[in-house]
Order: structure tokens, then sequence, then C-alpha cells
């Protein structure tokens, strides 16, 4: 997925406004924000990688859909 060329502190107001879920706002910011890989994001937040993959990319779908 690319990225569109928005500031942190655009992503975190994106992530703060339109993600309702906490755990999934903090797993968004630690993906988007601080870069951290699927797999250690997976065990921090005692997912599967498959599921932290999913909240992710749904997440990021909705966030940078409102960039206008």
């Amino acid at each position: 997925m690319d990225i569109p060329d928005v500031s942190r502190t655009q992503i975190n107001e994106l992530i703060d406004e339109w993600i309702f879920n906490e755990r999934d706002r903090a797993l968004l910011r630690r993906r988007l924000l601080d870069g951290v890989r699927f797999e250690p994001l997976a065990e921090e937040f005692g997912l599967s990688v498959r599921h932290t993959k999913s909240i992710v990319y749904k997440g990021s779908a909705k966030i940078f859909s409102k960039i206008k």
C-alpha cells in the first residue's frame, strides 16, 4: 500500500479522528509512525500476524481515504 505524502502530525490526527478502538489506534501508531514490523507488532498486542495486518490495512485505508 502506498502511503500518501502526509506528515506524522496529520497521520496522528487522522488516527485520533477516524479510528475509534483504542487498541487499533495504538497499533496503527506503532506501525505507521514508529515503523514496527508486523511480527513484533502482533506479539506486542497479543494478536496473530494475520489479524494485525488486517487491522493495519483496514485502518490505513480508512484514514488515508479522508485525505483531500
